[in-house]
């Protein structure tokens, strides 16, 4: 079974060849280190694509890689694990790691196969072409989550940091957000700055929180808590923040921005 693109010429091009050169040109070469897991932000690559890049263009992606993305359709389970053989974009197919996926469904009782969360959702396909670019070999498990409360976030989390502990070798874990939603850029910055402190704390309870009582329209809020809880339990000591802009500083509008934050935790 394979998972067909759902965006690709909407949110990123369609072409290849274009596709290829666009990926490099956010990516520029440079020097590079080990993350346990980043954030990076699921717009279409003309306005979030800059800071996506930096942040992967910033890290080793390793043959195994976790992506998390929030659940904009509303569609399938509240944490539901893509059950596809691969997954096809315009640079080719990205097989799914099946013992990762399984290790998954093992620690994590929350977690179920659901092919309907996953068809139509963007912000787990846009980041797979950046992570093909960067690991011609990349293999991939995808969970999409809408769960309701943190201790079942943390459950998730608990549950990702003991499959990987099983796996046994390096796993990369993407958790895929934008920040804060048609608000000024002035207004997105005051709140958006309360939630990345948050984050620069490892702190995964106050992250959600802080977003649900600020009314921090930061959408893939559950998975990067998620990626908090997992990340402390697997030895992280640092959330850093590569890049933070807006789409304002690409259409000129800045009274009502989208704002897009990449952060690498190690």
């Amino acid at each position: 079974m394979v998972r067909q693109p759902a965006v690709a010429g909407k949110f990123y091009t369609g072409d290849p060849n274009r596709l290829r050169r666009e990926l490099a040109e956010m990516m520029p070469q440079g020097e590079t280190r080990k993350a346990i897991g980043i954030i990076a932000p699921h717009a279409g690559y003309v306005y979030s694509g800059k800071a996506a890049g930096k942040v992967y263009a910033a890290i080793e992606v390793p043959d195994a890689v976790l992506i998390l993305g929030p659940n904009h359709t509303g569609a399938g389970v509240a944490a539901a694990l893509a059950p596809e053989n691969e997954w096809l974009t315009p640079l080719g197919p990205v097989p799914v790691n099946r013992r990762l996926s399984q290790l998954i469904l093992e620690n994590a009782p929350l977690v179920r196969e659901d092919p309907l969360a996953h068809r139509f959702e963007h912000s787990l396909e846009v980041q797979v072409p950046f992570l093909q670019y960067r690991n011609p070999r990349v293999s991939i498990a995808a969970l999409c989550l809408a769960l309701p409360d943190y201790p079942s976030i943390a459950r998730i989390g608990e549950g990702i940091a003991r499959a990987i502990a099983a796996y046994g070798e390096d796993v990369l874990i993407v958790a895929s957000s934008d920040m804060t939603h048609y608000e000024s850029a002035a207004a997105a910055k005051v709140k958006d700055d309360q939630a990345l402190a948050r984050l620069a704390d490892l702190d995964p309870e106050g992250l959600l929180k802080v977003c649900r009582e600020k009314n921090i329209t930061m959408c893939g809020v559950i998975p990067a808590t998620a990626l908090l809880v997992a990340a402390k339990i697997m030895g992280a000591d640092s959330c850093r923040l590569v890049h933070y802009t807006t789409s304002g500083e690409v259409n000129g509008d800045l009274n009502s921005v989208v704002a897009y934050a990449a952060l690498m935790v190690s």
